[in-house]
């Protein structure tokens, strides 16, 4: 029996959240859905694949932001709608932004979306086309009406990935600084804002490898990190190479409370990596992509979204208290993610 009483989520999460119990005799620590993927193919009259998307509690409820890959091949972000966190009435047309004057301010591709409610607001971060990949910024008050912000940083950088409340007075933001391409190279960094136009105070967070094959060729923020009283527990994907590509798995750190750009303890070992058919098969195979988690403070629950080979959008479960004393207990740290790094 877990003791709730070591590990407490302190960030605000839902009662009603999807779950699953672990099933008998399993040993892992995080678990799969077993009616995976809870989308699939053609999900709209104009969308091919949705996965790689971001979900929060909303009057009840949630709201998705769906990355969407439209059949022209290009991506684009919508919203969707669900009462139970597993079936979604994804809307057709993708999010169409205004800037702050009422302009429309409209990317030209728009993918890997988060959404974080910071005070009453709700942000999404996303990766856009600004003469190459970099961070979009965007916020709303009702998912109607769509406010998209100043660039944060220029090309090329990815897994934008703000934290929920400011700290030190500042907002946080996570982000994957990288190339024009698919990258060969990334570590996750960490920038300050006080008002999301002007960043600075940028820090080295994680570098990739530590003690891992499975995270060596690159990493990236996953999920929006979740406050407990241990630190910030940060999901993460790790990215090795095969001779046939890629291979995208899920990862779990802990950050300082009060310096997230101080790791405290990194897992040496994936927590979940490509195995099942939809993860491992499709339109980019053996990828595990965490974008989102809904949590459950009262219970220590974790419902985990994440893309599976690009194709499809999964769902999977874990504990804060079995994740977080197994990422202490097996942590392997790379050089200088304990330190502030500048």
């Amino acid at each position: 029996m877990i003791n709730m009483s070591k590990v407490k989520i302190l960030s605000k999460g839902s009662t009603n959240i999807p779950w699953q119990d672990k099933p008998e005799g399993f040993e892992g620590l995080v678990w799969r859905h077993t009616n995976n993927p809870i989308i699939g193919w053609n999900p709209t009259p104009s969308t091919a694949r949705v996965y790689n998307s971001a979900v929060v509690p909303y009057e009840g409820e949630f709201i998705g932001i769906f990355r969407a890959d439209h059949k022209d091949g290009k991506a684009r972000i919508h919203v969707g709608r669900s009462k139970d966190g597993l079936k979604w009435d994804i809307e057709d047309k993708e999010i169409q932004w205004k800037d702050e004057k009422g302009n429309d301010y409209q990317p030209d591709y728009s993918y890997d979306p988060r959404v974080v409610k910071i005070e009453d607001t709700y942000y999404i971060v996303w990766c856009t086309d600004f003469s190459g990949a970099a961070l979009g910024l965007g916020m709303t008050k009702d998912f109607k009406n769509f406010v998209r912000l100043e660039n944060p940083f220029i090309p090329f950088n990815r897994n934008g990935v703000l934290f929920p409340r400011k700290i030190h007075g500042n907002y946080a933001l996570l982000s994957r600084p990288s190339d024009s391409g698919h990258t060969p190279f990334g570590d996750v960094f960490l920038s300050e804002s006080p008002d999301l136009v002007f960043w600075g105070k940028h820090r080295k967070v994680m570098t990739k490898g530590a003690a891992g094959w499975w995270q060596g060729v690159k990493i990236g923020a996953g999920a929006v990190p979740i406050e407990t009283s241990e630190g910030w527990l940060m999901l993460y994907h790790g990215v090795s190479t095969t001779c046939n590509g890629f291979v995208y798995s899920m990862g779990a750190a802990i950050l300082d409370i009060d310096n997230p750009s101080k790791v405290l303890y990194r897992c040496k070992d994936y927590i979940l990596t490509p195995e099942e058919s939809y993860e491992t098969t499709g339109f980019v195979p053996n990828v595990a992509f965490p974008c989102a988690t809904l949590h459950d403070e009262t219970t220590g629950r974790i419902a985990i979204y994440y893309g599976a080979a690009d194709t499809y959008l999964a769902v999977a479960y874990t504990n804060v208290e079995e994740l977080v004393e197994y990422v202490k207990n097996n942590s392997v740290l790379a050089s200088g993610d304990e330190k502030e790094w500048r």
